[in-house]
């Protein structure tokens, strides 16, 4: 039973150590809003911090941080109870998978939200803020003007900035929500036919 638990805890560990390596990085060697560009316009490092939750929505003031960094800390206990729950009972092993990746990259963002603010000197525990840094602005134009509610306004895709726990997190969802019919397929017990012979008297 061991054994089955090494590969997926290896892939989460491995995931959670180098999304905090790259923070560091980006951290210690770009200033706030800087950019590093290596796909031209279409795809860079901006370095940005956010406060709350995907997409730089937050709940109010420092209690509301704190309400949402513990929420974190039992959602990813939930996952990690979970992940265990599916290895002992042997789940599919792709349904595990994702869930590591989830896991850590719940975890990674955990990390930055629980510490940062103690480790850099700007925020009591539980009050640091999550480091994002990978942009990808693919398509910009604008609406048309008949699109309703949007129309005539720039629009940028993809416009989010994320990090690899994100990233960690998105590809798990994704892949279990496309393959949920190939991982929670339960085997149809068979039914026994009625005996078609005659039997004569």
């Amino acid at each position: 039973m061991k054994t089955a638990y090494t590969k997926p805890f290896l892939v989460a560990i491995f995931i959670i150590l180098l999304d905090q390596i790259i923070k560091t990085w980006v951290r210690s060697h770009m200033m706030m809003g800087e950019e590093i560009r290596f796909l031209g316009e279409r795809g860079m490092l901006h370095y940005t911090e956010n406060n709350g939750m995907a997409f730089g929505m937050e709940l109010g003031g420092d209690f509301g941080k704190l309400v949402l960094t513990l929420f974190r800390i039992i959602a990813v206990c939930g996952i990690g109870y979970g992940l265990v729950y599916l290895i002992k009972h042997k789940y599919h092993r792709g349904l595990i998978m994702n869930v590591a990746l989830i896991f850590a990259g719940a975890m990674g963002n955990i990390v930055d939200s629980t510490f940062y603010g103690v480790m850099y000197n700007y925020a009591p525990l539980f009050h640091g803020r999550v480091i994002d840094m990978f942009y990808f602005p693919l398509i910009s134009g604008n609406f048309p003007p008949w699109v309703p509610i949007w129309g005539g306004q720039d629009y940028i895709f993809f416009r989010p900035v994320f990090n690899l726990a994100d990233s960690a997190i998105s590809v798990g969802v994704i892949m279990i929500l496309i393959f949920q019919r190939h991982y929670f397929k339960h085997e149809v017990p068979e039914v026994s036919q009625p005996n078609s012979e005659i039997v004569e008297e």
